[in-house]
């Protein structure tokens, strides 16, 4: 009997045993596919049309709400010290806000050819604005420096509104000469003298930070518009020494570089500022203290609300509230960078792409030398500072990141087919209108192609053609952002960019190969280009056609003009402009239209 039992009571924990066991590798596998899941439920969401559009969306929402709760936690104290009022500063930011929110919905509801339009004049408006600064009585003079407009009690900083001006303006004019071998004055002038012109106005507020912010965005459009790696290391080391030499010059600023080295050890003088902002920082530990309940914003640190509000995150928020902000840029950063690689229009690439780094520069160097990476240079963090121009300025850069990721030619295509947002409905935003080359653009292209074989023929050093895009570039597009990079339109075997099955210029007429041709024989080249190599009896018998095609032309064209037609057939007139087509005298040369075989 005790037997029984004992086996009897023994047997339900084995079959339990045997029921339980299949299950442990179930649950860690399981565990093991959860990031798996979460990647793809990523990719998921940035495949879809709109994913770019809604990714600014929710950071600018995120970023401008969690700035004005920071800034009122760290400027209470400050203005209620100030003015008797701890949300005098708070206001002011929010005024800010609204009218930045109102701009972000002007530039979302613009379309890009107003932009490139507006381009010169807000690039001059803004200049003359920083010249106007620095008169006595129209300026406002505060902490030794000239940099305001008073307005109402609302101070308006010119040099925060000529970074948007310069970013619109460089983007349009590289934009509008761009060419695979443009010489290095069509890439530098008039975009760094003009660059320089702002910098020297800025220096003489005087304001360094804001002149090395113009220095990003220059040097940002250069880098993207293609200057050469050697002239653009110059560019930069050229930068820096002048960034050294006027860091020097004045005394305030070489005691904060040498502060920041070590050749100057006064805690309470050059470098008291950033031994706050450490002590903050390490006061917050992980988690920190609570919202709300800084110490360092009672009078220990100066522009606690302003350039030194990372400091107070650390503090209030902990490591990880520090860590949120640094991740919500990179997020920013990549969906920038996301927008620019899938736009086709130019301006946009190159707007969006400058707009990116000067957001991203501007945060990593203020939170590089809060947490004492990098010497204090004075670079507001974007809207999470205290700052109502810097704060309108970036909402209306975000407002043109938006505006150019619903410019993808996927978001095009969704909201063209119906699919609009739910977002769009509610501000009733117009529908995007695709990129199309204009026929100046297409023109120039082409142009550009053509005169690009002489040097390649002669053996003289030419840039890599648009048209090859390298293998990591097209897996890092692919694995990252969901799309391979735009090659430039499909080239013959001349080289020569060709938007349809002619490829004739509109403004000269010339095809590139020296001989004249009609469109139907054009077309049926190009529908049998790679077969040629292999079917020599098809390539004589083209040529044949060709020639027949020729003298029907010569023959239905004027006397004159199939004799001049005739005689520069197989070569290029002297000046360029040659039309190749009989009959017709060339437009752009000053003689009278013809119509012949060639229309």
């Amino acid at each position: 009997m005790s037997t029984e039992a004992k086996s009897a009571g023994s047997d339900p924990p084995r079959a339990s045993k045997r029921r339980t066991a299949p299950k442990a590798p179930r649950s860690r596998s399981d565990a093991a596919a959860i990031p798996a899941t979460l990647v793809e439920g990523v990719r998921n969401l940035l495949s879809r049309p709109l994913a770019s559009y809604h990714l600014v969306l929710t950071m600018a929402a995120l970023m401008t709400s969690f700035g004005l709760i920071m800034v009122l936690s760290a400027s209470s104290v400050e203005g209620y010290s100030a003015d008797g009022s701890a949300y005098g500063l708070f206001a002011n930011q929010v005024i800010f806000v609204v009218l930045g929110a109102a701009v972000f919905y002007l530039t979302l509801r613009m379309p890009v050819r107003f932009f490139r339009r507006m381009a010169v004049p807000m690039i001059a408006v803004t200049t003359i604005m920083l010249a106007l600064v620095l008169v006595p009585g129209i300026g406002t003079l505060s902490q030794g420096a000239r940099r305001w407009f008073d307005i109402n009690g609302l101070s308006v900083q010119p040099s925060e509104l000529v970074k948007v001006a310069l970013c619109v303006w460089g983007a349009h004019l590289l934009a509008s000469r761009r060419r695979d071998n443009a010489s290095l004055r069509e890439l530098l002038v008039p975009l760094v003298p003009v660059g320089l012109l702002i910098c020297l106005l800025i220096i003489l507020e005087p304001n360094l930070s804001t002149t090395i912010t113009i220095a990003i965005i220059v040097g940002a459009l250069l880098w993207f518009a293609g200057l050469p790696i050697k002239v653009f290391a110059a560019f930069v080391i050229t930068g820096i020494g002048i960034a050294v030499v006027l860091a020097l010059v004045e005394s305030y600023r070489s005691q904060r570089v040498m502060s920041f080295l070590g050749g100057i050890d006064d805690p309470q003088g050059a470098g008291y500022q950033a031994r706050q902002a450490t002590f903050a920082l390490a006061n917050g530990g992980v988690f920190g203290v609570g919202l709300g309940q800084s110490r360092a914003k009672w009078n220990y640190l100066p522009n606690a609300h302003n350039d030194f509000i990372f400091a107070i995150i650390g503090e209030e928020l902990g490591l990880i509230g520090g860590l949120l902000v640094v991740f919500l840029f990179v997020v920013l950063a990549f969906t920038g960078f996301r927008i620019a690689h899938r736009c086709t229009d130019p301006f946009l690439r190159l707007m969006t792409s400058t707009i990116t780094v000067l957001i991203t520069a501007q945060a990593f160097i203020n939170i590089g030398y809060v947490i004492g990476l990098l010497p204090v240079t004075g670079i507001q963090l974007p809207l999470l500072s205290a700052g109502g121009t810097s704060t309108l300025t970036v909402l209306a850069m975000l407002g043109l990141l938006a505006n150019a990721a619903r410019h993808e030619p996927e978001a095009v295509a969704a909201l063209t087919t119906g699919q609009r947002s739910r977002v769009s409905r509610w501000f009733r935003l117009p529908t995007p209108v695709a990129y199309k080359p204009s026929r100046a653009e297409s023109a120039r292209n082409r142009l550009d192609a053509r005169d690009g074989r002489a040097p390649a023929a002669s053996g003289a050093r030419r840039s890599m053609p648009r048209t090859r895009v390298p293998a990591w570039r097209r897996a890092i597009g692919e694995r990252f952002f969901g799309v391979a990079p735009e090659t430039s339109p499909p080239v013959d075997r001349r080289g020569a960019p060709r938007s349809g099955p002619v490829r004739v210029d509109y403004r000269v007429g010339y095809s590139g190969s020296g001989q004249r041709r009609d469109d139907a024989h054009d077309q049926r080249r190009d529908n049998a280009r790679g077969h040629d190599h292999r079917n020599p009896t098809r390539r004589s018998s083209d040529s044949a056609r060709a020639s027949q095609s020729a003298r029907r032309a010569t023959a239905r064209a004027v006397p004159g003009s199939a004799r001049s037609g005739a005689s520069a057939g197989t070569s290029r007139s002297d000046s360029g402009r040659y039309s190749g087509h009989t009959g017709r005298t060339d437009k752009m040369s000053g003689g009278s239209r013809r119509s012949g075989s060639g229309r």
